[in-house]
């Protein structure tokens, strides 16, 4: 397969990833909610991507629904199947406003491929702290094939390989340079890791707005300290944080503690429902051609953001909330 002389590949020349694939097995999984403090703070300390977030994204007004919003058309470039390239697409699309020069001078476009490819580093490794330090391990041999499966998820999005690394040992290399000299301490990412004050998330809005306000500080400092322990050393200097070996060893117990609590989840309720979809379809328990499952409207947008390209707005929405077009979204 040959590609064009740019570096790239056409996304519908890309075979998909499947369900015998490391990717489809840990990326979807619930447990990865666990790493998105991790992964939310990893990629705004890139100074492009920070740029891009601090003067184009309302993230921090609209946690949740941010969060659980993007699992859909993100997820859908691992598990949309025939489909993956046409969402790989949408995805790449919703980045093409967001560029400007930041507060330092510096030029930056979400869609730089460099930057663009630190977001789905992240993700790559999200994968595989899932997988190595909250499920049963990973050997040399299925890290190689984890970073495999991450180029050919890339190669969906049609841009540059210019920054991709050439193997999972190249990738180690670069990993380590990003966090020791291109990853920065800046607001976007500090004000991920402030989650004093956050909002009930949507699963929890049963409980008593006093029990959450209990609840909340002794969560987040568990989230933080948790959050911490996952990031590179280097970056974990650089923002300030200390770590032992005490720490270390309360971590891991923590990872064994979920990965066998894990086992115990029935299969059916393990993945985000875009992933499970996608494992549907794959048994047969779902048409090759059925609609794409999409975010609900409590995930929905800011409503003053409903129209801007650069969010996932689905077509149709379970709440009958508006959608891109102006429309009222019909009720299913």
């Amino acid at each position: 397969m040959d590609e064009e002389p740019n570096g790239r590949l056409g996304p519908g020349d890309v075979e998909p990833l499947g369900p015998g694939s490391l990717t489809w097995k840990y990326f979807g999984d619930w447990r990865g909610v666990l790493l998105a403090p991790w992964a939310g703070a990893m990629q705004n300390m890139h100074p492009g991507l920070g740029a891009g977030v601090a003067e184009h994204s309302r993230f921090f007004e609209e946690r949740w629904q941010r969060l659980f919003r993007s699992l859909y058309p993100i997820g859908g470039v691992v598990y949309d199947g025939p489909r993956a390239a046409e969402t790989a697409r949408q995805v790449r699309g919703y980045h093409n406003t967001i560029k400007g020069v930041d507060e330092h001078g510096r030029p930056y476009h979400a869609l730089d491929p460099e930057t663009f490819y630190w977001a789905h580093a992240t993700f790559f490794m999200l994968t595989l702290i899932v997988a190595d330090r909250f499920g049963p391990g990973l050997t040399e041999a299925e890290k190689q094939q984890l970073f495999d499966e991450h180029v050919r998820w890339w190669r969906l999005y049609g841009m540059s390989m210019r920054p991709v690394p050439e193997s999972w040992s190249d990738f180690e290399t670069y990993w380590d340079r990003m966090a020791a000299e291109v990853l920065e301490d800046n607001r976007p990412a500090r004000d991920v890791l402030d989650i004093r004050y956050i909002a009930k998330p949507p699963a929890f809005s049963w409980l008593p707005d006093l029990a959450w306000r209990a609840l909340r500080g002794p969560q987040a400092r568990f989230t933080v300290w948790f959050t911490v322990g996952l990031f590179p050393a280097a970056v974990r200097d650089r923002l300030g944080y200390s770590w032992t070996v005490r720490d270390e060893r309360r971590l891991r117990r923590i990872g064994r503690l979920v990965h066998h609590t894990w086992r115990l989840v029935p299969f059916r309720c393990r993945y985000h429902p875009r992933a499970r979809a996608g494992w549907q379809r794959e048994a047969g328990l779902r048409a090759q051609d059925a609609p794409h499952v999409e975010s609900p409207a409590r995930n929905l947008p800011l409503p003053d953001e409903l129209d801007s390209p650069k969010h996932y707005v689905p077509p149709v929405s379970p709440d009958g909330v508006g959608s891109k077009t102006g429309k009222r979204l019909r009720r299913r």
